[in-house]
């Protein structure tokens, strides 16, 4: 999946103009973007929003961070719409992980849903506490599939004014991408990069997601149906990559028993098959 579109637990409306979006997937949102006193009745909302979907879309539930007292809260209205996935914000570790795992066997059980199904998706870097433990995911439940790293939250926990300048981010917080990237990769699941915050500045997301897919994420987050092309198309490989990987997967089948081949006087070996075979994967060739 290349594109995750945030949308409000509590609009219909703008979950009507997302599910006209390609977006691969909807994070129906019961954290940041619902007021406090709104926050259970959202439940019913995002509950009836899966009952509305796009079977071209998978969807996805943000609940409220384990320590809020509401995330059981948040699972028993949503899970018997048979979500496919679950976020997690404030994911500190593999410990969080499995405490949501085993939330999710049991509401799986009380509504006959097959064991396991329910993805997990984390948040992993919104405080610093969760930016020290993400070298910490070793042993989490089978069912977390991606992890993904935000920056907003993580400023005000480390009591930063700002987080980039001139649309670069500043030490710490690609300190914590890079972390993420690495920790997902380590434990063989999705990286998922950060939302581009700047709604109308196109061309920056174009550039921002671009890079993102050349360091090794696999998907990206977005909060504005209009990001949604721009970012599907550059988490596609261009027709030069598509090329160069054809060759080199060519190369290999021609010489079987080699571990090294020339192509265009480069010497080519198994880690460039490899990164090959994704590439024409990822357009099913």
């Amino acid at each position: 999946m290349r594109s995750f579109l945030f949308v409000p637990g509590d609009s219909l409306r703008k979950y009507e103009s997302a599910k006209k979006t390609a977006a691969d997937a909807l994070i129906l949102d019961l954290e940041d973007s619902i007021a406090p006193d709104q926050k259970v009745a959202a439940r019913g909302v995002t509950r009836d929003m899966l009952d509305a979907r796009n079977p071209a879309q998978k969807i996805y539930i943000r609940v409220n961070a384990l320590d809020t007292g509401m995330t059981l809260g948040d699972l028993a209205a949503v899970m018997p719409g048979r979500p496919d996935g679950i976020v997690l914000p404030k994911c500190a570790g593999a410990a969080d992980v499995n405490h949501l795992a085993l939330y999710l066997d049991a509401f799986e059980a009380a509504s006959g849903t097959e064991q396991g199904t329910t993805r997990i998706v984390v948040v992993a870097t919104e405080t610093a506490r969760a930016v020290t433990k993400l070298l910490d995911f070793e042993g989490a439940s089978p069912r977390l599939w991606g992890m993904m790293w935000g920056a907003e939250d993580l400023a005000a926990s480390l009591g930063a004014s700002r987080n980039r300048s001139n649309g670069r981010f500043h030490g710490p917080f690609l300190l914590a991408r890079d972390l993420c990237l690495i920790s997902a990769a380590a434990i063989g699941v999705v990286a998922i990069d950060t939302i581009a915050t700047d709604i109308d500045d196109l061309a920056a997301l174009k550039e921002e997601a671009i890079a993102a897919r050349q360091d090794g994420f696999l998907s990206k987050a977005v909060i504005h149906p209009k990001h949604v092309d721009v970012v599907n198309a550059a988490f596609m490989p261009t027709e030069e990559e598509i090329a160069w990987s054809e060759k080199i997967v060519k190369a290999f089948d021609d010489n079987p028993n080699s571990g090294v081949v020339k192509i265009d006087g480069k010497m080519i070996d198994k880690p460039h098959l490899r990164a090959a075979v994704k590439i024409l994967a990822l357009v099913g060739r």
